[in-house]
């Protein structure tokens, strides 16, 4: 199922500027009423990520976008956009890198610890190793959250203590 509508770029001044793209209450419904999906966005039919709501307070909700995605579709802040959302369905509501599925297969202990965490955080996980380019550093990466997540108690991870800092 997908659901279509137009949306504007808006920013939160209170979040750093964050630019967003803004979801009507009628459209959250639509998407089932709940705050806790994960979805695919595609705006004007070229740009194509994975997401979630967050709740604007009025039964509205929004959807980040980044300075990259709103480069790649020339497009000015309150400008009319086409956005097209529709669930997704995929384990972690992000594509696993490759470096993180080959570990995560050889170590069960990493692999045990890293599917009890919430969500939220297996998501940040997944984030910060495919935000380098080079597989060799996603595999580092890798391997060193991994190694940092079986030294912590269960249920008391912090992002700043799986990070190593």
């Amino acid at each position: 199922m997908s659901v279509l509508f137009k949306s504007t770029i808006h920013h939160l001044e209170h979040l750093a500027g964050t630019r967003y793209l803004l979801v009507p209450n009628e459209i959250v419904e639509k998407l089932g009423g709940s705050f806790s999906v994960r979805l695919w966005c595609t705006v004007n039919e070229k740009v194509k990520w994975q997401c979630g709501l967050v709740a604007l307070g009025t039964g509205d909700a929004y959807i980040s976008i980044n300075a990259q995605r709103i480069k790649q579709l020339k497009a000015k802040e309150g400008e009319s956009l086409t956005v097209a959302l529709e669930i997704d369905d995929s384990e972690y509501g992000l594509e696993v890198p490759e470096e993180l599925k080959e570990l995560l297969d050889q170590d069960d202990e990493g692999n045990r610890r890293f599917n009890l965490l919430v969500a939220g955080k297996r998501r940040f996980i997944i984030r910060h190793i495919t935000a380098v380019k080079s597989s060799q550093l996603r595999i580092e990466r890798a391997v060193t959250l991994i190694e940092n997540l079986k030294r912590l108690p269960a249920g008391k991870e912090s992002f700043k203590e799986i990070l190593g800092k």
